[in-house]
């Protein structure tokens, strides 16, 4: 993507041979956006995303989660689920997701391939796990785990996919063993893979891996002591971290998924966000689809907002995060957490124009917009009431290598009509 003045346009038609019919102006309610990047979300468990967070987390797990999780072992069952997950991150206004699969092996990568077909950028990874799951035949051995795990890398790699890639998930320290993580580390760092997992999400889960792993000082020693905590690791939730964990992750180059409709809804905690920035450490938003019953990353702004305001209400903040912030958490920030902000999160000169064409005017719209909402720069009134009443009104996503060029600061212009248009008019 590059700028340009609108003065320009007639000198730029001629040196990218382009027609006037080819330029699109936006209206002055209209406004573009980075695509929305979800750090964490669970593609099987879309199935039962709005119902069932009646249960705190390690008992969730027991009821819902792993009876639904081993479903996906059939193939008619994954297809249906991963391609209406797909379809709904995108409607959503996700450009890039990162995603857990499950354990098993041929439904994750159908998983890639759904993602590939329908352009959306992401991560995806096979779940692995050999211990404590409370169905005996929702698990793998050892060898079994890191046998699958390295035929997934193997066949995800050959695909080469050009924006779907493939990452190291260990579900979470409870349900692997020290041999599985060691492994799972070491695979990592041969391919060079992106990993993903859960910590410090909720206080008996911290305990429990107290006890389990005696020998390591914390939860975030687990994972560095295996290799799993690199500068391409994003963590989920990190609730009740220590200062001196936060001090491992910014060292590590590691990063956080906030998942504040999770972490709510299961009643697992807290993340004081504030914290994790004043120490320097990389941080994204993410749905966490279906312990967070929403796959709107909007909801998740909205949820990040609200917890930093309980923060600062009990006194444990002296300020709340700006819906600014949370806005670049979502975006920028997810890029960051990814390792994807040299391509995407921001529209820099020389980025990918992966954008979201936002019309908060289109029919049946939630949000009625009054003359003074578009005074000023870039009517900061509509994008606020956009992030906080907006539900994917009409919303193109636009996502290309292909160059695009902006003309003009005050009127709006993109080029070409020919970038590929994933999705269009949905409610």
């Amino acid at each position: 993507m590059f700028l340009e003045e609108a003065s320009q346009q007639e000198k730029l038609a001629k040196a990218w041979y382009f027609k006037p019919c080819e330029i699109r102006e936006l209206s002055n309610h209209e406004f573009f956006m980075p695509g929305l990047v979800d750090t964490h979300i669970h593609a099987p468990q879309y199935s039962f995303a709005g119902s069932n967070v009646d249960l705190p987390l390690l008992d969730w797990l027991t009821m819902y989660t792993f009876p639904t999780e081993l479903k996906f072992q059939n193939i008619d069952f994954a297809e249906e689920v991963y391609t209406r997950v797909v379809r709904r991150t995108l409607k959503n206004g996700t450009t890039t997701a990162c995603y857990f699969g499950t354990i098993h092996t041929d439904s994750s990568l159908l998983l890639a391939e759904i993602t590939d077909k329908f352009g959306q950028r992401a991560f995806v990874g096979k779940v692995c796990m050999d211990m404590n799951t409370s169905v005996p035949e929702y698990k793998e051995t050892t060898e079994e785990s890191i046998k699958e795990t390295e035929r997934f890398v193997s066949r995800m790699l050959q695909k080469n996919y050009s924006r779907v890639k493939p990452i190291m998930t260990p579900r979470f320290s409870l349900s692997c063993s020290e041999t599985l993580l060691g492994k799972l580390g070491n695979m990592a760092k041969t391919h060079n893979l992106h990993i993903q997992s859960h910590i410090s999400e909720n206080v008996n889960e911290v305990e429990a891996v107290k006890n389990l792993f005696p020998d390591y000082k914390n939860y975030t020693d687990v994972y560095d002591r295996n290799n799993l905590l690199t500068n391409k690791t994003v963590m989920a939730h990190g609730c009740y971290l220590s200062t001196e964990e936060l001090q491992v992750f910014k060292e590590r180059g590691a990063a956080i998924s906030h998942c504040p409709n999770s972490n709510l809804s299961l009643s697992s905690g807290f993340l004081n966000v504030l914290e994790v920035l004043k120490h320097d450490v990389k941080i994204g938003l993410g749905t966490d689809v279906a312990g967070g019953y929403s796959a709107s990353m909007l909801d998740a702004i909205r949820r990040a907002v609200m917890v930093s305001n309980i923060l600062l209400i009990n006194k444990i903040n002296e300020k709340s995060l700006t819906l600014k912030e949370v806005f670049r958490l979502a975006t920028l920030g997810g890029s960051q957490a990814l390792g994807l902000d040299k391509e995407i999160g921001n529209f820099e000169v020389g980025k990918e124009f992966d954008a979201l064409l936002i019309n908060p005017k289109a029919s049946d719209s939630p949000i009625d917009l009054f003359s003074g909402d578009l005074v000023g720069d870039t009517s900061e009134a509509v994008i606020q009431k956009f992030l906080y009443l907006g539900r994917w009104i009409y919303v193109s996503v636009l996502n290309k290598i292909f160059p695009c060029l902006l003309l003009g600061y005050g009127s709006l212009y993109v080029w070409p009509h020919r970038l590929n248009s994933m999705c269009d008019h949905f409610i």
